[in-house]
C-alpha cells in the first residue's frame, strides 16, 4: 500500500497557500489552530497538549507536518520526531531530543540580544563575527563598569527569572556570557555545560563544581522543569514559543519484531504516566504546544491502549461528544473531521492535487461520482479518507 502520509508531507510547504491543494479539507481545523492557539493562546503565554488520531492513512503525519510548518511561519521553534525513534517512557529522552532539535546555542544567541539591547545598543549594528565585548572595546566602552553591567543584565535575564530552573539558568547565563565575550568561558567548560544540559550521563558533577556550579543530573523526574526552562529561553530570544509534534505513538502497543523499539507493559505504563504528568503540569508551563499523533488502535485496544491506564484516559477522553466536530477538543479524530468536512468537491480537489504531484505514475483524478462514493465510505471501514482517495485514484489510473 502506498504511503499517503509520506507523499503528503513533502507538500507541506505549498499546501497552506493553495486552496485547491492536498490540505484543503483539513484547513477547517488547521486555520482554527493557527488563529486560536499559534497566534493567540500559546503566543500569549499559555500551553496546550493535543492528541490526533484516526485510522491508518487518515493523514496524521501530514497533519503534523502541516501544523509544524504553520508554527514555523508564526515564529515558533518547531520539533518533530517519531515515537519509533525516541523512547517515550523516560521524559529525559524526550527533553534531550527537543533540546537537540532546538539548538540551545542558537536560542542563547537570540537571547543574548536582550542583553545588548538592555545595554543601550542595537544588535544589528554589531559586525558579523564580532563579539559584543570586542565591539565595546573597539568603541572605547569596555571599561570595568560596563563589564559589571553585563554581569548584572545576565543575572536579571536568567538567574532572577522565576520561570527558569536555577541550574538551567546558571548554565545558560555562563553560555550566553561566552557568546557576548564576557564573562570569559573556556571552550572545555563550555562543552561541559552543554553536555550537562543534554543530560549526558558521562558528565561528572564534580567537574561542574569547579565552575561554582552545583547541579543535579537531569533525569525523568526533573526533565519537565528543564523543558519549561528551555521554552522560556526560546521565548526570551524573540520566538513565539515551542511547537512539539510526536508521531507514531501507537508503537506502544506494536507487537512486530521489525520495530527498533519494543515496549514491555512496564515501559508502556511508564509512558502513559509520563504523559499524565505532563498533562497535569502543562498549566505551569508557558509558550509550549504539544501534539501527539497515533492510530485509533491505541484507543480501541482495551488491554494495552490508553484505556488500560485510567489515570491518563480520564484526562484525555471527550466526555461530551456533539453532532458537530469540536475544534477546541483535545482529542482530534481525523476520521470524524473527514466525514464532516470532506465533501465530494474537496475530495476531487485533493485527487487533482495528488495527480499533479505523481505525474510519472498511473493515477488519475477522481470524478464527482467516485468522490461521492468515497464520502459515503469514509464512515465505515479500516482505512482513512486520505488513503482511500489515493487507492481509488490508482484503480482509476489502471483502468
Amino acid at each position: 500500500m502506498p504511503d499517503f502520509e509520506y507523499t503528503a508531507a513533502s507538500a507541506a510547504d505549498s499546501a497552506r497557500t493553495n486552496s485547491s491543494d492536498l490540505s484543503c479539507g483539513i484547513h477547517f481545523l488547521t486555520d482554527f489552530w493557527q488563529k486560536q492557539y499559534l497566534q493567540e493562546y500559546i503566543r500569549d503565554g499559555g500551553s496546550k497538549i493535543k492528541f490526533v488520531t484516526g485510522r491508518p492513512g487518515s493523514g496524521k503525519t501530514h497533519f503534523l507536518r502541516l501544523t509544524s510548518e504553520l508554527a514555523k511561519m508564526e515564529g515558533y521553534k518547531t520539533v518533530w520526531f517519531s515515537a519509533k525513534d525516541v523512547w517515550m517512557h523516560d521524559f529525559r529522552d524526550i527533553y534531550v531530543e527537543i533540546l537537540d532539535q532546538c539548538d540551545i546555542m542558537d536560542c542563547l544567541k537570540a537571547a543574548s540580544k536582550c542583553v545588548i539591547r538592555e545595554m543601550g545598543y542595537d544588535p544589528a549594528e554589531l559586525p558579523e563575527g564580532v563579539r559584543f565585548i570586542d565591539y565595546l572595546s573597539q568603541n572605547g566602552a569596555g571599561d570595568p563598569v560596563t563589564r559589571r553591567e553585563i554581569r548584572s543584565q545576565l543575572r536579571k535575564l536568567f538567574l532572577d527569572n522565576p520561570q527558569l530552573d536555577n541550574n538551567f539558568a546558571l548554565a545558560c547565563s555562563m553560555l550566553t556570557g561566552s557568546i557576548l565575550g564576557y564573562p570569559i568561558l573556556e571552550e572545555q567548560n563550555k562543552e561541559l555545560l552543554l553536555s550537562w544540559l543534554k543530560a549526558d550521563r558521562d558528565v561528572k558533577l564534580s567537574q561542574l563544581r569547579t565552575l561554582g556550579f552545583f547541579p543535579a543530573k537531569i533525569t525523568r523526574y526533573n526533565a519537565r522543569n528543564m523543558l519549561r526552562s528551555l521554552a522560556e529561553v526560546i521565548h526570551m530570544g524573540g520566538f513565539s514559543g515551542l511547537f512539539i509534534a510526536i508521531d507514531d505513538v501507537e508503537i506502544l502497543i506494536s507487537r512486530t519484531s521489525l520495530e527498533t523499539v519494543h515496549y514491555t507493559k512496564m515501559k508502556r505504563d511508564d509512558t502513559y504516566e509520563s504523559i499524565r504528568q505532563l498533562i497535569d503540569d502543562i498549566d505551569s508551563m508557558h509558550h509550549i504546544f504539544f501534539v501527539y499523533a497515533f492510530d485509533r488502535s491505541l484507543i480501541d485496544n482495551e488491554n494495552a491502549g490508553l484505556k488500560s491506564y485510567q489515570a491518563l484516559w480520564m484526562r484525555i477522553q471527550n466526555e461530551i461528544v456533539g453532532e458537530r466536530f469540536n475544534r477546541f477538543s483535545d482529542m482530534v479524530d481525523l476520521d470524524r473531521l473527514a466525514a464532516q468536512e470532506y465533501t465530494p468537491d474537496i475530495i476531487v480537489a485533493i485527487s487533482e492535487s495528488l495527480a499533479r504531484r505523481r505525474q510519472n505514475t498511473a493515477v488519475a483524478p477522481l470524478n464527482p461520482a467516485g468522490a461521492k462514493e468515497l464520502a459515503e465510505r469514509v464512515r465505515t471501514g479500516s482505512i482513512g479518507m486520505a488513503q482511500l482517495i489515493l487507492n481509488a485514484m490508482e484503480v482509476t489510473g489502471d483502468e
